[in-house]
Parts: structure tokens; sequence; C-alpha cells
């Protein structure tokens, strides 16, 4: 993907500046409830892989409906954020209209704990345990090199998303972002197999980029962007999440985000799945780890 197709990629995408803001702009609904917050949001077709909904997007979503509770009911918690995410996957939602239950569990000077279920159709899907504290503003005492040699921008071979790329009509997420994946890293593209692991470059849009708050949930949702690793052993197909935990770790720098994906054990029926982001200044935003069912087809 050339530097051209990169920026005539986002200049179409200008004319839609800001879609991650909407997953973002969840609204108070009313609650029976004095300790249980409620709130109504839209999670577009275009954040899925396939026919459902893209997991880190409902776990940012969830994160923006928790945000908003607390901080309506904590004003001392006003400058926290969801530094860790640990989220059940109950069932697969549709694109469309959501909701969030949310129910604050701790609050504390430092620490808060609140939990939210995202549901449809009067069923809860999607379960995350939110800790809130306050982000990390100043270099780390300590940072190990886990980007390496991975440019900051998508080089000239770098595959792009687009309809016409190999993953174009599954990854629709990449309609709400500009992507690409490394050629190198993603053996599986060019019919061959190689070692569990895959690194991509993730950039919001224009507006989703200027908003500070709406950036830093893009951040945890690309926590979750990297296609299945088992790809490159040749194992296609829908890997269902058993457990995602992320952890956010600092306000990302406008630019280009890296996502870098490793497995460390692949079983017979399991494997796990490492992804960290990287922002433009070689920090490390975002942590997550899986487990998920491994896909049963293959070459």
């Amino acid at each position: 993907m050339t530097e051209a197709t990169v920026r005539a990629q986002s200049t179409a995408e200008d004319t839609d500046i800001a879609p991650f803001a909407r997953v973002c702009a969840v609204t108070e609904a009313p609650s029976d409830l004095a300790d249980i917050g409620r709130y109504r949001g839209v999670i577009e077709d275009i954040w899925t892989i396939g026919p459902k909904l893209h997991g880190g997007t409902m776990v940012a979503a969830s994160a923006a409906a928790a945000t908003r509770w607390l901080r309506r009911t904590v004003p001392d918690a006003r400058d926290m954020f969801p530094i860790s995410a640990s989220t059940d996957f109950l069932g697969a939602p549709d694109p469309g209209e959501v909701e969030f239950a949310v129910h604050t569990r701790k609050t504390g000077r430092q620490i808060c704990l609140v939990e939210a279920d995202l549901v449809q159709h009067g069923r809860a899907l999607v379960h995350t345990a939110f800790t809130f504290g306050r982000l990390d503003d100043t270099p780390p005492l300590h940072a190990a090199d886990v980007v390496a040699d991975m440019p900051v921008e998508p080089p000239a071979d770098a595959l792009g998303y687009g309809a016409e790329a190999p993953m174009g009509d599954i990854v629709h997420v990449a309609h709400g972002a500009t992507m690409a994946m490394d050629r190198d890293w993603a053996r599986f593209v060019a019919g061959e197999q190689g070692e569990p692991r895959l690194r991509l470059w993730i950039r919001p849009r224009p507006g989703d980029e200027r908003d500070r708050e709406v950036a830093v949930f893009f951040a945890l949702m690309a926590g979750d962007i990297s296609p299945p690793v088992t790809m490159n052993l040749g194992r296609f197909g829908w890997a269902p999440t058993v457990q995602l935990t992320t952890y956010l770790r600092r306000r990302p720098a406008p630019g280009w985000l890296r996502v870098i994906s490793t497995a460390q054990q692949i079983g017979e029926r399991m494997f796990d799945e490492d992804q960290v982001v990287i922002d433009a200044t070689g920090a490390v935003v975002v942590q997550s780890r899986q487990l998920a069912l491994l896909p049963q087809s293959s070459w």
C-alpha cells in the first residue's frame, strides 16, 4: 500500500470524519434502580467482523457508558479512565441499537470498580468488569523494546484493507478507520505458513483523532484489532474469544497506532493472543491478552 493509496483512502473517509465518536456517544436512559445506570447506544455495521460486532468495539462502547456513569455519580473520579477491562462474551450481538446496564462496585481516591453489561433484545451479551484509575502521563521508569524495527507508518508494500484487499470483505472495521497490515509477517496472504504473529497499523479518522477522549476509547478498541495469529498456521475461520483482558496505559499521541500480535501457546482447542498497541512516540498505550477457541478450518 503506497503512501498515495493511504492518502486517498483517508481523503475518501473524510466525508465521515468521526464514526467512532458515534460508538462512544451513549445517552442516558431511565433506570428503575438508583444504583444502576442505563444507557443507549448504536454500533453500526461498519464495526463488524463478518456479520457480528467486533469485540474490541463493544468493549470500548461499554467503557464509554461506564465512564459516563462514574463521572456522573462520583465527581472526584472525573479524571479517571478504565485502565483495565476484563470481558466475557456471553453471546454475539448484531449491529444496531444496544443498551448498557452499569453498576459501581467500589469507589476510592485511586481506584474505582465498575461493571457494565451490553444488552440487546433484553439479554446481556457482553459483560465487562472495569478498573478505573488515572492514566500515566510521564515517561516510564522502564520500557521494553516491543516495537523493534516496526516503522511508525505503514511502508509502501503494506497490505491495505480496501474492498479489493484479501480481508476487505470481512474486516468491516477498516471502513471506520485507516488500516494496513505488515506483508512480511502475514505469511498466510501469500498462501504460506509462518510464525503465529502479525503486525498492523491503524489510525482513527480525523474527527475521532482530534477528540482526545474518543481517541482513548479508539486505542482501547485497537487492543483487539488483529486477525487471529493462527492464520499463519493455516487455521482460518471464526476464533470465538473465551475471555479478553485489556490494559489502558496512557493517552495515545496523534498519528498511527502500531499493533503487534503474538501467541505464547496454540493448543488443540484453544490459543492465546497478546496484542501491544504503540503510539507514534513509541509509548505503549494498550496491552491485551485473550484466550480464544482455535478455528477448525485449515488449508
